[in-house]
């Protein structure tokens, strides 16, 4: 596979500093998203279990934070060369979106199995949607090609040390509203919010756990993890289509250093997650949102008696194509 098209503004290694930053810079210009519990659920579970609602956030995704921190912190000259990035559908909404306030052009590279709901999202928002083949390796060369055609400046999906320091930012708001947190669990896909959420949970005092979550059809970043070297998977079989991506080179490096442990479930039990947090909870999820949730249901990772925080990635759903 050719190699991902990154940009020299992905900036240096962040810290909790660059993530707290980051918070400054996006202060206004995104929801502070609500935490919520279930009693019924903690009582299951026989553990306190917080979820960040970022299927509130702007787009529908945690997504806006990273996509907004890194087109803001461009510089004029560049910015007004517009941003391009490719996405299966949330990071592709947030781009556009923070392009559109900020006022410049925005390419998006989407693959044709991205669903409908998301794409349209694009350009609802005023992106340029590029299509592409569904492989990770066709979203590169497309992505390479809008780049030598229009200059713009890349906004990786993950990749991207300002995407991260952004993404980050979810677990800020969370931690230091809730301290007493053991354990910090989130999907994990290409490795953007892993990675900042991990930055965050070893900078702030206290020890806190934290736990990748991934789909057993996608499962490059456990396989990275345990052999230490990273895995790539040009066309993985999941329902939680945002976390189709294999993990990124600057992602991977943050995460071999500071994540304790990366875990798998199958498909079955996202779609029965997915519904739970429907029903029980009464709030809309993606699948891929709803990995980490099927990690606890399902007895991959031991939570009894532990304060546990999961970041709710996104609530864009094809309404017209439930899994149920």
């Amino acid at each position: 596979m050719i190699q991902p098209v990154t940009d020299k503004m992905s900036g240096a290694r962040p810290t909790l500093e660059t993530v707290r930053d980051a918070a400054r810079r996006l202060h206004g210009r995104i929801n502070q998203t609500p935490v919520l519990s279930s009693r019924s659920l903690d009582q299951q579970l026989g553990a306190r279990v917080l979820f960040k609602c970022e299927n509130f956030q702007r787009v529908g995704a945690f997504k806006a934070r990273g996509a907004t921190n890194a087109v803001f912190s461009l510089d004029e000259a560049t910015a007004g060369r517009g941003v391009a990035t490719h996405s299966s559908g949330n990071h592709g909404a947030a781009v556009a979106l923070a392009a559109a306030e900020r006022g410049i052009p925005a390419w998006v590279v989407v693959p044709e199995n991205a669903a409908r709901v998301k794409r349209d999202a694009v350009a609802r928002y005023g992106g340029q949607v590029v299509d592409c083949g569904a492989g990770m390796t066709q979203r590169e060369e497309g992505l390479a090609r809008v780049v030598a055609e229009t200059g713009a400046s890349v906004v990786h999906p993950y990749d991207d040390y300002r995407v991260i320091a952004g993404q980050g930012t979810a677990a800020l708001e969370l931690l230091e509203a809730h301290p007493e947190i053991d354990m910090l669990l989130t999907p994990v896909g290409g490795g953007g919010l892993l990675s900042g959420c991990a930055l965050v949970a070893r900078g702030l005092p206290g020890t806190v756990q934290v736990i990748g979550c991934e789909p057993a059809g996608a499962d490059d970043a456990q396989r990275s993890f345990v052999s230490g070297q990273r895995v790539i998977l040009d066309s993985p079989d999941t329902i939680a289509d945002g976390l189709r991506a294999s993990l990124g080179e600057r992602n991977f490096a943050l995460i071999r250093e500071l994540v304790d442990d990366i875990v798998t479930v199958e498909e079955a039990q996202i779609v029965d997650a997915m519904r739970v947090v429907w029903e029980r909870m009464k709030i809309i999820i993606e699948p891929s949102a709803a990995v980490p949730v099927a990690a606890i249901l399902n007895d991959v990772i031991d939570i009894r008696d532990l304060t546990v925080g999961i970041i709710l990635s996104g609530g864009n759903v094809d309404l017209q194509r439930l899994p149920w």
